[in-house]
């Protein structure tokens, strides 16, 4: 289960580096015994991609795209601020780049 928290300011928080060079991550909530399992403000760097594989992982994910841009080399498509994407586990999506850069909520559980 993941962290108990009340209202805060999210915006206080400083920006960590996040699991992949060109990304940080602010970690909302996340569940201690299962360490994937969170929810997170992602920020891309302008001009981060993400590998040529297509991704796939073993949680579920939703994501909200915040600011900048997202465009889908799979799909050809370009996201922009209040797209939405819910994905259950192993779903093939991506590869991704961003030119602008961008910010997204992330919240990943099990299904």
């Amino acid at each position: 289960m993941k962290d108990e928290h009340e209202f805060f300011p999210a915006d206080v928080m400083a920006w960590r580096p996040g699991p992949q060079s060109g990304t940080q991550e602010k970690v909302l909530s996340r569940d201690q015994d299962d360490p994937d399992i969170l929810t997170r403000l992602v920020r891309w760097e302008p001009g981060f991609h993400t590998a040529a594989d297509v991704i796939r992982h073993e949680w579920a994910e939703e994501v909200y795209l915040l600011e900048g841009n997202l465009h889908d080399l799979t799909l050809d498509r370009t996201f922009e601020p209040g797209w939405f994407a819910c994905r259950p586990p192993l779903m093939p999506h991506g590869p991704y780049r961003t030119t602008p850069g961008c910010v997204m909520l992330e919240i990943r559980y099990r299904a």
